[in-house]
């Protein structure tokens, strides 16, 4: 079971039902991989799917895909796998990972909404165990940022609770979400996590190639 390096929240943190949407990132221009990465094959489903099914396998049934150019096609994908998630394009997509946040968060904030759990389309091999760590951590402690961590490194998807979510908005788009997660730096959960596709994304062709015909390291 995963292990978490955070403090516990006050007595009876964990009692109030919360409410968590997902937050899918596919507007990327996918210009390393030479076409749209939200709509590539893996398995049965497309890493959009893949991923939302994770997400909804994990226990967040209210999920908002932020897509690009390909918003129409991404919600036939979605739509086809018959997976209740919202797409809404992002329009100023131009300006940086962050306004695909922003977008994401402009859906999912309003009342009754407690965090926000921001994923990447590609990274589609994140296992559903590992988002029900960040959950649970951010029940236990009601961290601002829970994300998965091994070894140093810090993977996704990454948790924003409510009370980040002006930071967020207030964040140099030059920056993006890194600027909160240095203003909050000494209160972040990381979860400790047994999971290579909390961090393995997939870029180019190559990687792709991998993915269908893994190595010995894979």
């Amino acid at each position: 079971m995963p292990a978490t390096r955070c403090q516990r929240a006050g007595p009876g943190a964990t009692m109030a039902p919360i409410m968590i949407v997902g937050i899918i990132l596919a507007a990327g221009a996918s210009s390393r991989m030479g076409r749209p990465k939200a709509l590539l094959p893996i398995g049965g489903d497309t890493f959009v799917t893949r991923v939302c099914r994770t997400i909804l396998e994990a226990g967040v049934d209210d999920l908002v895909v932020v897509a690009g150019a390909e918003h129409e096609a991404i919600a036939e994908a979605v739509g086809r796998a018959a997976l209740p998630a919202r797409i809404v394009e992002n329009a100023r997509r131009d300006e940086g990972q962050l306004s695909s946040v922003l977008t994401g968060l402009a859906v999912a904030d309003r009342p009754g909404v407690d965090a926000v759990l921001v994923h990447l389309v590609d990274a589609p091999l994140v296992r559903p165990e590992t988002v029900r760590a960040v959950i649970a951590a951010f029940l236990r402690t009601r961290a601002p940022v829970v994300r998965p961590s091994a070894g140093g490194r810090h993977g996704h998807p990454v948790l924003f609770a409510r009370r980040v979510f002006d930071d967020l908005r207030r964040a140099d788009p030059a920056v993006g979400a890194k600027d909160v997660l240095r203003a909050h730096a000494a209160e972040i959960c990381d979860v400790a996590v047994d999971d290579e596709g909390a961090w393995r994304d997939f870029d180019t062709p190559e990687d792709l190639a991998r993915l269908a015909h893994p190595g010995p390291a894979d």
